[in-house]
């Protein structure tokens, strides 16, 4: 695969993502009914809801940062992953399998955009000399 194509694949993953958990991260922080009143259902207190949303907003205004914020995205798609794994086991848990398939879909989606951004960051250089190749 070559650079460009991935830096196609990592930016239309980005946007995706961005799109999923900026909107998810809006309607926490603005009490939509139908984003709140599940993540209480699912146990979740209005404190951690509300931080949900802060960092999902914030996770997104990094993920949209070109050429910059590398380390930090890196911690962006660790909380990504962790929303996607609790959402998942909260939602079987208590809504049955058949809630879970957003979070199945999200997983996979940020899965492919997180493997772009790791060939971007070693595209053509061996892994102990890294360096970002994101600035192309």
């Amino acid at each position: 695969m070559t650079q460009n194509t991935t830096n196609k694949i990592y930016w239309t993953g980005a946007a995706l993502t961005s799109l999923w958990f900026g909107a998810s991260g809006f309607f926490e922080l603005t009490t939509n009914p139908v984003v709140w009143d599940i993540t209480v259902q699912l146990g979740y207190p209005a404190h951690f809801i509300y931080l949900l949303g802060v960092f999902k907003l914030s996770g997104v205004a990094v993920l949209l940062t070109p050429n910059k914020l590398h380390r930090l995205k890196e911690w962006v798609f660790a909380g990504i992953f962790f929303d996607i794994i609790f959402a998942f086991v909260s939602k079987l848990a208590v809504l049955g399998f058949a809630a879970t398939i957003d979070a199945i879909v999200a997983f996979i989606m940020v899965s492919v955009t997180y493997a772009a951004f790791r060939k971007l960051e070693t595209f053509g250089q061996p892994v102990e000399n890294a360096r970002p190749a994101l600035t192309h």
